[in-house]
Parts: C-alpha cells; sequence; structure tokens
C-alpha cells in the first residue's frame, strides 16, 4: 500500500498548466476588456454627472468629488479581499458577485435623496462591486497569457479608454434626454453586462492543483516526522512485550536474566515521554505549516522582501493619485470656461485616444522585451511627472 508520504509527493508533483496564449485565452481577454471599460472607464466618464449633481444639491466641488474618491478609495482597499475570496470560491462567482453589486449601487443611487446616499451607493457600493470584479479578471488574464502577457495586459486595459471615448458624449446625451437619474439608471442596466464577464471566466483544468502544490510540499516534512516518530513508538512496544514474556517463562529458573528484564521494562517508561515530546512537537509543527501556507493563499505577505515589488507598489500609490482626478474635472473645468457641453465631452474623448495610443504602443514595446517590464514601467510613469 502506498503511504501517505508518498502520495503527498505523487500529488505535489503536479506541474502548473501551461498558459494557452490562445483559443479561449482570446474570451477571457475580450472579458477582460469589457471589466476596465465598465469600471474604470465609467469612472472617468463619470465627471459629465460631476456638473449635473454638483447643479442639482447646489453643493461645494469638494462634497460632489467624494463621490468618485470613495469609489476609487474602496477599490484599492478591498482589492486584497477580493483575491482572497476568488482563490476561496473561484474567479466566476466573485466576479459576476461583483457585477450585481456594481449594478445595484448605481440603479439605488439613482434615488438618492442627498449626497450621503450617493456616497454610500455610486460611491462605496459600487466601488465594493468594481474591487470584486477588477483583480479577479486581471488575474484570470495573467493564467491564460504568459508568452503575450504584455501585449495582453495593454489590450485588455484600452477597454478603458475605448468605453471612455463612447461612453462620455453618450452621458450627455442621455443626461439631456432622461435626466441624471434616468441616466443613471441605464449606466446601471449597462454594468449588469459585467455578470456576462464573469461567466466568460472558465478556470484552468489544472487550477486546483496548482493552489495545493505550495500546501503539499510545506507539510511533507511535518508529515514524515510525525510518521517516523510513530514508527519508533511502534518498534519499542514488541521489545518491551518480548521481555515482559521471557521474565514470565523463566521465572524461577533464570532470576538474574529476569532482574535484568526487569529493569529494561522499568527503563521504558521513562523513554515514553520523550517519543510523545516528538509526536506532538511534529504535529505543532505540521499545524503551524498548514496554518502559514493557508495565509499565503490569501496573502502572501513575504513579498514585501522583494525590492522590485515594493518599488512597483510605491509606484502604483502615487499613480493613484493623479490617474482619476484629471478625467473627473477635466469636464467641469472647460464647462466653468464657457465651452458647450458636447464640446466639453470631447475633450475627454480626445484624452483617451491618446491614452489609447499609448497603452497599446507600450505594451507591443513591452512585449519585445528588449528590457525588464518593471524598468520599462518606471521609466514610462515617472517621465511625464517630471514636468
Amino acid at each position: 500500500m502506498e503511504s501517505p508520504v508518498k502520495a503527498h509527493r505523487t500529488r505535489g508533483a503536479l506541474t502548473p498548466p501551461a498558459a494557452p496564449d490562445g483559443g479561449y485565452a482570446w474570451f477571457i481577454l475580450l472579458s477582460c476588456f469589457m471589466v476596465f471599460g465598465l469600471t474604470f472607464g465609467v469612472i472617468k466618464a463619470f465627471g459629465v454627472f460631476y456638473v449635473e449633481i454638483h447643479q442639482y444639491f447646489e453643493t461645494t466641488a469638494t462634497g460632489t468629488s467624494w463621490i468618485t474618491s470613495i469609489a476609487v478609495a474602496t477599490i484599492h482597499v478591498v482589492a486584497p479581499g477580493a483575491t482572497a475570496l476568488s482563490e476561496h470560491y473561484s474567479h466566476r462567482s466573485v466576479v459576476t458577485m461583483g457585477g450585481l453589486i456594481c449594478s445595484l449601487g448605481v440603479v439605488i443611487g439613482a434615488f438618492a435623496r442627498n449626497l450621503t446616499e450617493l456616497y454610500l451607493t455610486v460611491g462605496f457600493l459600487n466601488g465594493f462591486g468594481c474591487a470584486l470584479i477588477w483583480t479577479p479578471t486581471v488575474t484570470m488574464l495573467g493564467f491564460y497569457f504568459e508568452r503575450r502577457r504584455p501585449m495582453a495586459n495593454a489590450l485588455s486595459s484600452a477597454g478603458e479608454c475605448i468605453f471612455t471615448f463612447i461612453l462620455t458624449p453618450l452621458f450627455q446625451l442621455l443626461i439631456d434626454s432622461y435626466s441624471w437619474r434616468g441616466a443613471m439608471m441605464i449606466l446601471g442596466g449597462l454594468q449588469l453586462n459585467l455578470c456576462v464577464c464573469g461567466m466568460l471566466l472558465r478556470p484552468l483544468k489544472a487550477n486546483r492543483e496548482m493552489i495545493h502544490l505550495s500546501k503539499v510540499k510545506a507539510e511533507e516534512e511535518g508529515l514524515s516526522l510525525e510518521l517516523l516518530a510513530k514508527e519508533d513508538l511502534g518498534q519499542d512496544k514488541p521489545s518491551n512485550l518480548w521481555s515482559e514474556e521471557l521474565r514470565i517463562s523463566d521465572g524461577a529458573d533464570h532470576e538474574t536474566s529476569a532482574c535484568c528484564e526487569v529493569g529494561e521494562i522499568d527503563q521504558a517508561p521513562e523513554e515514553m515521554p520523550n517519543v510523545t515530546m516528538m509526536v506532538q512537537d511534529s504535529n505543532s509543527r505540521a499545524k503551524r505549516a498548514e496554518l502559514t501556507t493557508k495565509i499565503r493563499r490569501y496573502v502572501d505577505y513575504t513579498l514585501i522582501t522583494n525590492p522590485q515589488f515594493m518599488v512597483y507598489s510605491m509606484f502604483g500609490l502615487f499613480a493613484a493619485f493623479g490617474f482619476f482626478a484629471p478625467a473627473l474635472f477635466l469636464v467641469p473645468y472647460a464647462r466653468s470656461k464657457g465651452i458647450g457641453e458636447y464640446e466639453a465631452a470631447t475633450l475627454m474623448s480626445i484624452t483617451a485616444v491618446l491614452d489609447l495610443f499609448g497603452r497599446v504602443f507600450f505594451g507591443w514595446v513591452a512585449n519585445l522585451k528588449l528590457m525588464e517590464t518593471v524598468c520599462l514601467c518606471l521609466r514610462v510613469k515617472t517621465r511625464p511627472t517630471a514636468f
């Protein structure tokens, strides 16, 4: 019969499935394209709603801008939790649920009576749904693309630019036709398509074995120690029984031998606590290894020791400060300067076209692998901030 250690080794020897870089991977790319458009594309085009909400509630510019700020902050804060949920359940179920929450938040926000209700619905609830959608979808894209991953990331993020280009004038048309409340209800229905994007996220066949790979390796050492200690304990018991039988059979004929055997029996219980402590120690180490593996499965805290990861994280932090603000305030600023409604919306569409060109071009350059991706990303992103 195959031992448990050998069985664990057999399971742990499974290799991760190769990224197909084609076939169904293009449907994953399409799903990610739609997700970028219906989440971040909507946030960038929300500047059109900004003007109408600002005038309707007669509030300050700061109070109105908190709607988008809460949504963006919620996306970044909830993103690690979304990753853990997708690992525990599935990417498909988490994204589908996020699409429902996203749509529900916008539809309820259409009936808001004050800014506080908009903060809770369009801000927090919609941002919470976007967090459940965005992170698992981008993760699934990485599973399906390896050789063409830079280009796949560029094409998928291009959905944000294309949707911004289309939605900005479309939102202005809907507001003129149905008011900002009616336009927001239509937007909520449009975001229901995020559930369809979630249904497209079919996992690779061997993904479950990949998840258990690190767990098997972590537990293997503790399991081996436990079995070894139990085997030693099992070997001690027959020797003690044999000495007991020998003492009874020899009886009065071999008193000296009997005394020696009794001495061995008396010493055996003294060795038993040591064996028991070894078993308990191996069990505790196995439990600690299992707990550590479970935690690292959801949150790999060891990444903080990686300098490149920390530099990239700092880049993401500072880039987020100025990523959405220009898009949100461009249309209101143009309107305050006397530019017409649709002309102001066209400005946002022009920036989306240039953004699209930059994403696709630098994605193509990154796919050439002329330099490391991290260095390329830092150079591209830090140069505009120098002016």
